[in-house]
């Protein structure tokens, strides 16, 4: 297989293994480039609209989530407004933040050493985190309150920051104001639907023409795409079980590991 190929799917891989893991998706893509001697920000689209793949899995594996919910809106049923309400409230920040410091966001999209200090220091903030919280108030999507909402609105716009991680970001966000650890990770797979959607259709409005570029065209866009869907399938239900169960300190471990590691070999290179 020509080595383009393998690169697209090992992209995949990397996308499908890391977006609803806390350890940052876009900054293991963006790692993975530089390893690789790929330029980042000519991969910067393909990394974006890859996600999608992954988004896309959400929806398949609680597609009945999805049907009773918009079933219940139909009908009126308050608990399924509440959902509505809380996923279009907290991906509000996110959305206006994102537009206004679009350029600014995309210049740390080539800053492989931000990648590295950020999954450090999410690292050591998760074992804070884990350490503190003993309390959760809230067992369901739709019981957590507006306030709390908007709150983890806000910390989910921290993961502009590389490295970050979106879903480590709103996860641990969740849990310190009172969100039971599942229900958390749930609501970061929810709300990773509206706001990568939003992160791709800017990042196509904006290079839509790049597509069809020699580096990044429509078959590896494709390609890339079924490979980051087919991993998230296999790791989202892993991931809740080994959470509900172990909680996140496994990540936090491999954050920091993964940081100094990668601060080591880029002052080496």
């Amino acid at each position: 297989m020509d080595l383009h190929y393998l690169t697209v799917i090992l992209l995949g891989i990397v996308e499908g293994l890391t977006e609803f893991l806390p350890v940052s998706s876009t900054g293991h893509l963006i790692l993975a480039s530089e390893l690789l001697g790929y330029d980042a920000a000519t991969w910067a689209m393909f990394n974006v609209v890859i996600q999608l793949g992954a988004i896309l899995a959400v929806v398949a594996l609680y597609w009945r989530t999805f049907w009773a919910v918009g079933m219940g809106l139909l009908s009126g049923e308050p608990t399924s407004w509440r959902f509505l309400r809380n996923l279009l409230v907290a991906f509000i920040p996110a959305a206006v933040i994102g537009l206004a410091l679009h350029d600014q966001i995309e210049m740390l999209l080539g800053a492989p050493k931000v990648v590295a200090v950020a999954l450090i220091v999410g690292g050591v903030a998760i074992l804070a985190i884990e350490r503190l919280i003993r309390t959760d108030r809230f067992h369901g999507i739709a019981d957590i309150p507006l306030v709390r909402v908007i709150g983890i609105g806000f910390i989910q716009c921290l993961a502009m920051v590389p490295g970050v991680s979106r879903s480590g970001a709103t996860i641990m966000g969740a849990l310190t104001l009172g969100v039971e650890r599942r229900t958390a990770a749930e609501f970061s797979f929810f709300l990773a639907i509206p706001t990568m959607l939003g992160a791709s259709v800017l990042e196509l409005a904006k290079k839509g023409d790049q597509i069809t570029s020699a580096a990044v065209g429509w078959d590896s866009i494709a390609l890339g795409f079924v490979t980051a869907f087919i991993v998230a399938l296999l790791v989202i239900k892993w991931f809740v079980g080994l959470v509900s169960r172990r909680g996140f300190v496994p990540f936090a471990w491999y954050r920091i590991i993964a940081g100094v590691g990668a601060l080591i070999w880029l002052s080496l290179r």
